[in-house]
């Protein structure tokens, strides 16, 4: 069984996003940084291949080839247009929501709808990685999966921007703090530091 595993890009004052889904290109302005191309898993994929320093190339090939589902909100879902009908990854993506889209099927090779909670999100994205890891989104994904005690592991690539506002990585946990232990991999990229942290349970 793979692990369970939640991340994102984030700025030095904590935030994924900036006001109203601002502040991306600050964030991901690593992804073209470097000098080592890394396409997306996904041929048919619209989004462009990085390019990256060695070291973060080497980092994003590892996890990409492990990842085995991925477990997003219906935000991220409808921001993208789906991705064009696939993940760039080239995984089933398991989007949880209130109500389905009407204009797709419950279930195929490229999305799988739940709409019982996070803690079936999770279980339905770990069944379909099998011996992969599942990737959940970070923001209101990475919170309900934190609180609700799912993860292994939690993944930063901290950037040297500072956005002022916007949406936190983990947000509304509550009076709950809670212990790491890391990071277990620190790589120093151009432009990004990628962190990596064990979530004790």
């Amino acid at each position: 069984m793979g692990k369970v595993s939640a991340g994102a890009t984030m700025s030095l004052d904590g935030y994924i996003a900036g006001p109203d889904d601002t502040g991306f290109d600050l964030l991901f302005k690593w992804y073209s940084a470097g000098e080592v191309e890394v396409p997306m898993p996904y041929a048919g994929t619209t989004v462009p291949a990085s390019r990256v320093s060695p070291a973060t190339a080497e980092l994003l090939r590892k996890e990409m080839a492990g990842w085995g589902a991925l477990v997003v909100g219906r935000h991220l879902y409808d921001f993208t247009n789906a991705w064009g009908g696939r993940h760039p990854l080239d995984v089933p993506t398991v989007v949880l929501t209130h109500r389905p889209p009407d204009d797709r099927p419950q279930s195929d090779e490229n999305f799988v709808f739940v709409t019982e909670g996070i803690e079936a999100a999770v279980a339905k994205a770990k069944e379909i990685a099998g011996d992969g890891n599942v990737a959940v989104n970070g923001g209101q994904m990475a919170r309900q999966a934190l609180a609700a005690g799912l993860l292994d592991e939690i993944g930063i690539d901290l950037v040297p921007v500072i956005l002022g506002a916007g949406t936190p990585l983990f947000a509304d946990l509550g009076h709950h703090p809670m212990e790491l232990e890391g990071p277990i991999l620190l790589i120093e990229g151009t432009g990004v530091t990628h962190l990596r942290y064990r979530v004790i349970k």
